[in-house]
């Protein structure tokens, strides 16, 4: 088994290393989210010609820009790395996001997404499976270590990382990131803070869907303001 995320500098993948956050209790506020739009605003999304494979492996064509390890406890998913601004970032199935420089293959920071508890005790699975947004000058990454987090994406710091799973796409809705959890709760997470406005618990573990206000999570219709069932 892969152990990570115990040094600042990881003595096999070069670059600045974020330690494994120190996590406490998810804040719910228990309050309506305000001034969400009508429609998701689509974010910009740069063309991104690298592949990924399940052993954390990234190349251009047939060219390696990373090795990182293998796994023998990956779940079977596809995981796709994410271009901004001439880096390529990605979610790794040993639970970190990593920064590249895909012309040199510099690592520019590697960041552990799960809780410490989960690297402890046994195997644990901290795949990161939900695909990575960038947006604000933030990376945000959730994954299977019960870990869904804010990363600048210049230094590699976490501003906040709070206790929430994930399987599945999730999607931010101006300053809301609304995330469906592996403990069947759907979540409205203020962007600015990893505050929670609320959360609603669902019969499935889909991707949610946003339109007119509304969040739609396979035939589950929620608002997206309160958090309140619409229909089953």
């Amino acid at each position: 088994m892969f152990m990570c995320g115990c040094a600042e500098h990881d003595p096999i993948l070069p670059g600045e290393r974020t330690p494994i956050f120190n996590s406490s209790n998810i804040k719910i506020l228990n309050t309506s989210v305000k001034n969400l739009p009508e429609t998701a605003t689509e974010l910009s999304i740069e063309n991104c010609p690298y592949t990924q494979d399940s052993s954390n492996v990234i190349r251009n064509g047939d060219r390696k820009i990373f090795s990182g390890f293998p796994t023998n406890n990956a779940v079977a998913s596809k995981q796709t790395p994410v271009c901004k601004d001439g880096y390529v970032y990605a979610g790794l199935t040993t639970g970190e996001v990593v920064k590249i420089a895909p012309k040199s293959r510099k690592i520019m920071w590697i960041v552990d997404v799960f809780r410490a508890s989960n690297m402890t005790g046994g195997a644990s699975i901290v795949d990161i499976v939900a695909p990575l947004i960038i947006k604000d000058g933030a990376v945000f990454a959730g994954g299977l270590g019960d870990a869904f987090c804010r990363i600048n994406s210049t230094s590699g710091e976490k501003k906040w990382c709070i206790e929430i799973g994930t399987a599945v796409p999730f999607i931010i809705i101006d300053q809301t990131a609304f995330v469906v959890g592996t403990d069947n709760y759907l979540y409205a997470v203020r962007t600015s803070d990893g505050a929670v406005y609320w959360r609603t618990e669902i019969n499935t573990q889909k991707a949610p869907e946003y339109e007119n206000k509304i969040i739609k999570i396979g035939k589950e219709k929620i608002n997206a303001e309160t958090g309140e069932i619409i229909s089953k």
